[in-house]
């Protein structure tokens, strides 16, 4: 589903921290269905528990898939709450069937990535999209007269937490 398109450009506001994690999974062996396919089918039952549950602190994700990789850029609210959900009996289950199955074969690799960002230390920008990415897990604004450049829109919490401080 492509969802509504919005015309004209639009950025992005968060009021606190991001964390954006990286999940995913790469085929080495593409003959070891047997090793990989097991991979790829423990991650909707994750992604469906993560929607349905979203007072754990998760806002939602993107998904992006190439001849070897898949790739989820996901969005939480903090990192003590997408760590908890590491440990939830859903994922918990998931991390021990592919230890059990794969651990070192390399039939299949996974991988993730934890970013932290600081509140206003982030910057984006979407022309004529659907909700995506970072507008679509916190807040999709117009794009304003003081936030039309990448450095303004980038530089726009630290001038506000400077003219706080002056306060």
């Amino acid at each position: 589903m492509a969802g509504k398109v919005f015309s004209g450009r639009y950025t992005a506001e968060a009021d606190d921290e991001v964390i954006v994690f990286l999940i995913g999974m790469r085929v080495n062996k593409w003959l070891a269905i047997h090793k990989w396919l097991p991979v790829f089918l423990a991650m909707p039952a994750m992604v469906q528990e993560l929607y349905t549950q979203k007072d754990r602190g998760f806002f939602s994700l993107e998904n992006f898939f190439n001849f070897r990789t898949t790739l989820m850029i996901q969005y939480w609210r903090s990192g003590e709450e997408l760590y908890a959900y590491a440990r939830a009996p859903k994922h918990l289950k998931a991390w021990k069937n592919f230890n059990r199955k794969v651990k070192n074969n390399p039939a299949v690799g996974i991988y993730h990535e934890t970013y932290k960002v600081k509140d206003g230390d982030h910057e984006v920008i979407y022309g004529n999209m659907p909700l995506f990415g970072l507008a679509k897990a916190y807040q999709h604004v117009p794009v304003l007269p003081n936030t039309v450049s990448a450095k303004q829109r980038l530089g726009k919490k630290q001038e506000e937490r400077d003219v706080a401080s002056l306060k």
